[in-house]
C-alpha cells in the first residue's frame, strides 16, 4: 500500500473530510541534485497540491494530520493503461496497416505507419481516460490519524 500525509483543510458533520496532498518531486532527494539540471527545474516551481474528500468514521479538526494508503494495484492498472496502451495500438495499427495495403496492393510501408500512429494515438487517449476513470474511483483509505502538526513557533523557548 503507497501511504502519504495529508492535512484537512475541510470537515463537515456527515463524515466528509476535504484534505490536501502536497505532491512531491524526486528530484529533491537524489544525491546529485546540486549538479543536477532537472533538479535546478524542479525547485523553481512550488510545489503541487491536490484536495479532495474522502470519508471518515470520526470527526477531525482543520489542520489536522492523516495518513492516507493507497493499493499499488490502483497505480500499476493506471500506469499500464498509460504505457501499454500505446504500444498494443501501435502493433495492431501497423498489422492492420499491413493487412489494409495487401488488399489495395499500394506501399505497405507507409500505410503501415499511418495506421501504427493512428493506432497509437487513439490507444493513448483511451488508456488516458480509463486511466483518469480509474482514479476517480478508487478511494484512499485513513490508515492513521496523526493529529496536529508541531510548528517551531508554538514551541516554548
Amino acid at each position: 500500500m503507497m501511504e502519504e500525509v495529508a492535512r484537512v483543510v475541510a470537515c463537515d458533520n456527515q463524515g466528509w473530510l476535504t484534505v490536501e496532498v502536497e505532491l512531491k518531486s524526486t528530484c529533491k532527494s537524489c544525491s546529485s541534485s546540486e549538479s543536477c539540471g532537472t533538479s535546478a527545474v524542479a525547485q523553481a516551481f512550488s510545489a503541487k497540491t491536490q484536495q479532495f474528500s474522502i470519508q471518515s468514521e470520526r470527526t477531525c479538526e482543520v489542520g489536522e494530520l492523516l495518513k492516507l494508503g493507497l493499493p499499488e494495484s490502483v497505480i500499476l492498472k493506471a500506469a499500464a493503461l498509460v504505457y501499454l496502451m500505446p504500444l498494443l495500438g501501435l502493433f495492431t495499427g501497423a498489422v492492420f496497416g499491413q493487412f489494409f495495403a495487401g488488399l489495395l496492393e499500394i506501399n505497405s510501408d507507409l500505410i503501415a505507419i499511418a495506421f501504427a500512429a493512428l493506432g497509437a494515438i487513439t490507444a493513448w487517449f483511451f488508456g488516458k481516460h480509463k486511466a483518469k476513470q480509474l482514479e476517480v474511483d478508487s478511494q484512499p483509505v485513513i490508515l492513521a490519524y496523526l493529529g496536529s502538526e508541531i510548528s517551531l513557533e508554538k514551541l516554548p523557548v
